[in-house]
């Protein structure tokens, strides 16, 4: 099973995928950090009727 992520990485990457400029997808931001789209989609909650 992976280690998991520090709590603080987790916290830079979510904080840089709300943040992306236009047509910067949170699966770019993922690669750039070296995790998987999914794992990061998880990581970031989502608002309710934001989808």
């Amino acid at each position: 099973m992976p280690k998991p992520y520090p709590e603080e990485f987790r916290e830079d990457v979510v904080r840089v995928a709300r943040n992306r400029g236009p047509g910067v997808t949170v699966e770019q931001v993922a690669a750039d950090f070296g995790v998987h789209a999914m794992t990061l989609w998880k990581w970031m909650p989502r608002s309710p009727g934001v989808h």
